[in-house]
């Protein structure tokens, strides 16, 4: 059974940083897109970053491009989100999703991801 579940979301100032983490189990986990997204309250779900399995290729929304960080460790089925110059507005529950995917680029589409984890918060605050 596919089980994602994401941890390191937490109360942070502005101008810091968090690194979140997304460990999966029970699938061939090389084989899978993996997507971070966020939901901010009265606010639609949004992608926030992709990756390929292979972690080869990657991709940001606008408004974190520069500041966040998509990577992955297959050995450890976990990918991971380092974000850095968190402002007020990245506030939000972020949670990671998988798609199967061997080749093609990975998207930030929300409807193209099956299998999502519980969510973490983050929140942005003085």
């Amino acid at each position: 059974q596919l089980q994602l579940v994401e941890s390191g979301g937490g109360l942070v100032q502005p101008g810091g940083s968090l690194r979140l983490s997304c460990a999966a189990s029970g699938f061939a986990f090389v084989n899978y897109a993996v997507g971070w997204f966020r939901q901010a309250p009265g606010k639609e779900r949004e992608g926030v970053s992709c990756i390929s399995g292979g972690g080869r290729t990657t991709n940001y929304a606008d408004s974190v491009r520069g500041r966040f960080t998509i990577s992955r460790d297959n050995a450890k089925n976990t990918v991971y989100l380092q974000m850095n110059s968190l402002k007020p507005e990245d506030t939000a529950v972020y949670y990671c999703a998988a798609r199967r995917q061997i080749v093609g680029m990975p998207t930030m589409n929300v409807g193209s991801y099956d299998d999502w984890g519980q969510g973490t918060q983050v929140t942005v605050s003085s």
